[in-house]
């Protein structure tokens, strides 16, 4: 399928790994310009050139720190100054952090909240002008414990429910320009923290396996398994695209079927 995206621009936050990588992966095989954002310059770089060589499309990667509105400022700069454009916006830095109430600390709640909400919001200020004249997409990364928090769920679930929120406010603000906003509520999938617990259990135990790992954490998925980043990706990547062009405002659920609510 083609999904319109040949010659469009568009910035990931969180590029350099996982979901954000993967989005990345098939937006640039379908021939969008990407420009990967994160802190560590010499991790874009390596998966910049990994992607564009793979995709033969350019890939440029951008070290910023989405909690800073001047460093996010500058990189949306460097991105409009260098291919005139932007048409896609993926909001997907953030980390899982998860606490009960007696044990949560201000200083989780603050760099949860300012490092997803705030991250996305500077992001969606900086871009929106260049959205607007492109008629472009936004998407953001969220969980299904926005919708359906479970208990320890916090502060993650507090602030996914916020970019879940905001997806839909946004869509209704910027629907007259012709940028639409979804979310993508993510579940279980494979990753770099999920693959740095199972180095911890893995001392203790050197026989247990990284698919024994996943194989694990995938018996309460009514799937049965682990979902692939490549999975969250590409759904991101067709609400970003003109296959989607009479979508948004929705949140949809990327879990395996885990999820209690639509």
């Amino acid at each position: 399928m083609d999904l319109g995206v040949s010659g469009k621009v568009a910035i990931i936050t969180g590029g350099s790994n996982g979901i954000g990588r993967a989005a990345a992966e098939r937006l640039s095989r379908e021939g969008a310009l990407v420009a990967l954002v994160s802190r560590t310059q010499a991790d874009l770089d390596q998966v910049a050139g990994e992607i564009s060589g793979e995709s033969g499309h350019e890939v440029i990667g951008i070290a910023t720190d989405v909690r800073s509105e001047d460093s996010v400022k500058a990189m949306v700069q460097m991105v409009a100054d260098k291919w005139g454009r932007i048409d896609i916006l993926v909001n997907n830095a953030g980390t899982s952090s998860a606490a009960r109430f007696d044990d949560m600390t201000n200083e989780q709640i603050e760099e949860d909240f300012t490092l997803k909400v705030m991250g996305a919001i500077y992001c969606t200020r900086h871009a929106l002008p260049y959205l607007k004249a492109g008629r472009g997409a936004i998407c953001n990364t969220t969980t299904p414990g926005g919708k359906a928090p479970g208990a320890g769920s916090q502060p993650t679930a507090l602030s996914r429910a916020s970019g879940i929120s905001l997806t839909k406010t946004w869509s209704k603000e910027f629907a007259a320009d012709g940028v639409r906003v979804n979310t993508v509520c993510v579940g279980l999938l494979k990753s770099r923290q999920h693959k740095l617990r199972w180095v911890e259990a893995n001392k203790t135990n050197p026989d247990y396996t990284l698919d024994e790992h996943y194989q694990n954490m995938g018996r309460g998925v009514p799937l049965g398994r682990v979902g692939e980043a490549a999975e969250a990706g590409d759904v991101i990547a067709f609400l970003c695209s003109d296959v989607a062009s009479y979508v948004t405002g929705t949140a949809i659920n990327v879990d395996g079927g885990v999820a209690p609510v639509v």
